[in-house]
């Protein structure tokens, strides 16, 4: 009796710990994502075919929860185009999200009215939506890097190095403190914008760590594990490692410095390894981004 009681437990625990296991939360690569993103979108800028752009969203949207890339926009893509082809897209469910991803780059939605109408969705729900989510910013980290990018600009113009030295440090430490705290300060945890107007610049003020040669190593370290969590996007981790070269006129590892490089098709394979688009993919992009910005003159982020 006492045997088969024992191995009851022993089934019981077992079953447990499958149970536990099954229900841990698949860790993703978001460098994967990108890459998948690229390659869709090379299916609907380049090859024409938007229909099986949409197509291949579905299927990774089902396996990451979307980004909105600036200039590529993939999750705007998506919609747009399931919509156009009749394809289910999630519904509501999915435009809440695209509501909130336009909301986390100062957006909001205007442009979508229509079609979020068509799915039980007005001017006021998404006003709302986009209230409630300004509620949960994060107070703490609004605050820090409103102070941070004011500091990042002093000492820039007219050039003080003591100056702009002594502000890269204290912004290296406030990154450091930040990621071991809060993560990285993603626009979804304090927006876009701080108090009088205070941009949260992040491209530019992550270009400036590597001024830091203290701290350099472990930001750069922590800032690819971002872009593997789909925290950091791509760009900001490649500027920043190739700022130095960019400001020396040499070449770099992820950009093209038509002065000296010689091997685009290595910056290619070093592009792909991080999750950027190839040098001409990216040149389509931009064409495509501007001349859009010229024939709606706005600014698409403020739509």
């Amino acid at each position: 009796m006492n045997n088969l009681f024992l191995q009851s437990l022993r089934w019981i625990s077992v079953l447990c710990l499958l149970s536990l296991t099954g229900c841990k939360k698949k860790e993703v690569n978001y460098i994967i994502y990108y890459q998948k993103v690229n390659d869709i979108d090379s299916i609907y800028r380049m090859a024409g075919n938007p229909k099986l752009a949409a197509e291949e969203y579905k299927k990774l949207f089902s396996e990451y929860e979307p980004r909105n890339q600036e200039r590529l926009w993939e999750y705007e893509t998506y919609i747009i185009l399931a919509d156009r082809f009749n394809i289910d897209f999630g519904g509501k469910k999915s435009l809440e999200k695209l509501i909130l991803l336009k909301a986390e780059r100062g957006g909001s939605c205007k442009e979508y009215y229509p079609l979020l109408r068509k799915y039980g969705i007005d001017s006021l729900d998404v006003k709302d939506q986009i209230s409630d989510w300004k509620k949960d910013l994060n107070q703490t980290l609004i605050d820090s890097f409103t102070v941070a990018m004011k500091r990042d600009r002093k000492g820039r113009r007219p050039l003080d190095t003591a100056v702009a030295h002594r502000n890269v440090m204290k912004n290296a430490r406030l990154l450091l403190w930040t990621f071991n705290k809060y993560g990285y300060p993603t626009s979804k945890k304090m927006g876009t914008m701080g108090p009088h107007d205070t941009f949260f610049a992040m491209t530019t003020f992550l270009t400036h760590m590597n001024e830091a040669k203290e701290y350099y190593p472990q930001i750069k370290t922590k800032l690819y594990e971002y872009v593997k969590s789909g925290d950091c996007v791509p760009r900001d981790y490649t500027l920043m490692v190739d700022n130095n070269a960019f400001l020396a006129d040499k070449e770099g590892i992820y950009r093209f410095n038509p002065n000296v490089s010689t091997d685009s098709a290595k910056i290619n394979r070093h592009r792909r390894s991080i999750g950027l688009p190839s040098l001409k993919h990216t040149a389509l992009i931009k064409k495509d981004f501007f001349e859009k910005i010229k024939e709606n003159n706005t600014d698409p982020l403020q739509q």
